[in-house]
């Protein structure tokens, strides 16, 4: 890896540059700080709030992808978002509340809102959602935010199950897999490769110059964004066949391993 020049490192979070604590590894804001030559780029499908908060030493040197590719931040300042018509969020929460009895969460710019529901639907949506709103009325939020997705919680865990047999998508969205109680739905253009592509562009850093970690389907299309990609070996075996290269595991600070050696 010496020999080859890195302009950019984007990583997911969870499953990949986290542990199973949800902790950072050790040294990884050192090597932000120290690399400024290179851009570091968090994708997640987390809110960005959440990650912001991940990083106090290293944030204001990093770009953050959040909802999966709905929205990208640097500096404290949005520069890039994709946000869903109120008639296709309307749509969905028909769809996948109404229809299939699921709790949602949507995710705005300002905020993420919810109604209440049971212990562990709310104990993971505080995990993922730094700025959280309760409300009885899901419609209210559009009129005063911007939806940039909508998360769906599987409360059996078996989101895999329920995504393999879904049907009847609303039109102009996409749904993609993001965790094994988590589904979450944008436009259909939304995905975190996408708002690579944006960032490559902005930048002018071409595929051969960057380098991509992730762990589940939800990663693929920035994986496929960059020359170097590595699954960790914890890895959804859908992604493996995607990836160039398999990195150790997330328990095992796979990340900062390969890093380590640029």
């Amino acid at each position: 890896m010496k020999d080859k020049t890195i302009r950019l490192v984007v990583t997911d979070l969870d499953g990949t540059l986290l542990n199973a604590r949800k902790e950072v590894p050790a040294g990884f804001e050192e090597w932000v700080c120290n690399h400024p030559e290179i851009k570091t780029v968090i994708a997640s499908g987390r809110q960005y709030y959440n990650i912001y908060k991940l990083f106090p030493m290293a944030a204001e040197n990093m770009i953050f992808i959040a909802d999966n590719g709905g929205l990208v931040a640097e500096n404290g300042a949005f520069i890039y978002t994709n946000t869903m018509k109120p008639e296709a969020v309307n749509a969905c929460v028909e769809r996948f509340s109404i229809r299939d009895g699921h709790s949602v969460i949507l995710c705005g710019e300002k905020s993420a809102y919810m109604k209440h529901g049971s212990e562990d639907l709310e104990r993971n949506a505080h995990m993922y959602y730094e700025r959280l709103t309760f409300v009885e009325d899901l419609d209210s939020c559009m009129a005063q935010d911007k939806i940039i997705k909508m998360a769906v919680f599987v409360a059996d865990y078996s989101a895999v199950t329920y995504y393999a047999g879904l049907k009847d998508i609303p039109e102009g969205v996409n749904v993609v897999l993001s965790g094994e109680c988590w589904i979450d739905i944008a436009n259909k253009e939304v995905n975190k490769g996408a708002a690579l592509s944006f960032l490559q562009n902005r930048y002018q850093i071409d595929a051969d110059a960057c380098m991509a970690f992730g762990d589940f389907l939800n990663d693929e299309s920035m994986m496929r964004q960059c020359t170097e990609s590595y699954a960790m070996s914890n890895a959804h075996p859908g992604l493996k066949e995607v990836a160039k290269y398999i990195a150790p595991s997330n328990e095992e600070a796979g990340v900062m391993q390969i890093l380590n050696r640029i």
